[in-house]
């Protein structure tokens, strides 16, 4: 399946994205922990916690200051008649911050099943941005069973695409990372300009409580250590033999300006596996749920309840 939505209307000003869709936050939820193996996670939960059916686990993108709350708060309350898990991957905002040796997507996928060990849950659906999507489909590939749904957007978890090596745009993460932790190291102006040039179509939309938050997560001493860091973030990982085995349906919602890569990648990615489609989203770039989140929310809850629906027949 692939569909494209496009919507052009001028956005409102003071506070809005595309669309005039409202960019704000509601207050932040009680933080929450959870023991995974050796390692404290830290999560924020919303919604409906007597909601039948999978709960909604967020995994959040890669970037400097990243944080579950960061990247789904805004679009999280448009899904709030489920139950909601916003997660802090490891390495990231308040979870702990080890050096991991293993091959990156597994070693993450293993964190998260025994996160959602901790909190008796045997399935979810996982809604993902960028660096938390590949890690997913490691989850779904190596423990079907406890994936019900994903939705992936601005993944990459193959390095490679159908003519060759993905070079140039597909190193823009890294790059990014680095100037942002290099020169003069972490400024909340170098931050504005990272989410304007990589993560939004409409960079005058973005809003000053995005860029702080952003901002003072990626002070945090253990994101300092890890800011410039390669090795200490895992082995590099290929997950092109996995995708043929993630057989929970999943859905690739993607910005038709990603500034990484194109919508032609996500619909070769899902022509590998077994029960893929693509939504490509106009006027959007890396961080869909962040600048259009009803229209994102709205996606998710049709593919959400589709697949529900479908479990149940």
């Amino acid at each position: 399946m692939t569909t494209t939505t496009g919507d052009h209307a001028a956005p409102a000003p003071g506070g809005t994205g595309g669309g005039g869709e409202v960019l704000t936050r509601p207050a932040v939820p009680e933080s929450r922990w959870a023991q995974a193996g050796t390692h404290r996670l830290h999560y924020l939960e919303m919604g409906d916690p007597a909601a039948g059916g999978p709960p909604i686990v967020f995994l959040h993108g890669g970037g400097p200051g990243c944080t579950g709350w960061s990247d789904f708060g805004v679009c999280a309350p448009h899904l709030a008649d489920r139950r909601l898990l916003l997660l802090d991957l490891l390495q990231y905002g308040r979870s702990d911050k080890p050096d991991i040796d293993g091959p990156v997507w597994s070693s993450h996928a293993a964190v998260y099943a025994a996160f959602l060990d901790d909190l008796g849950i045997d399935r979810a659906h996982f809604v993902c941005n960028s660096w938390g999507g590949a890690c997913a489909l490691a989850l779904a590939a190596e423990r079907p069973d406890r994936v019900a749904g994903l939705v992936v957007t601005g993944s990459m978890p193959v390095p490679h695409g159908p003519f060759g090596p993905l070079v140039d745009r597909a190193r823009r993460g890294r790059f990014a990372r680095l100037d942002y932790y290099g020169g003069d190291g972490p400024s909340w102006q170098k931050m504005r300009d990272l989410i304007a040039r990589f993560e939004w179509f409409e960079s005058d939309r973005i809003p000053d409580e995005t860029v702080t938050l952003r901002h003072e997560q990626s002070l945090d001493p253990g994101e300092l250590r890890l800011g410039l860091a390669i090795a200490e973030r895992g082995a590099a990982q290929d997950l092109s033999d996995a995708l043929p085995r993630v057989t929970a349906p999943t859905l690739f919602a993607w910005g038709m300006q990603d500034d990484f890569l194109g919508p032609e990648y996500p619909l070769w990615l899902a022509s590998r596996m077994p029960a893929a489609g693509v939504h490509v989203m106009d006027r959007v770039s890396h961080h869909l749920q962040e600048e259009r989140p009803r229209a994102y929310a709205g996606v998710v809850r049709t593919f959400l309840d589709r697949v529900d629906e479908e479990a149940a027949a």
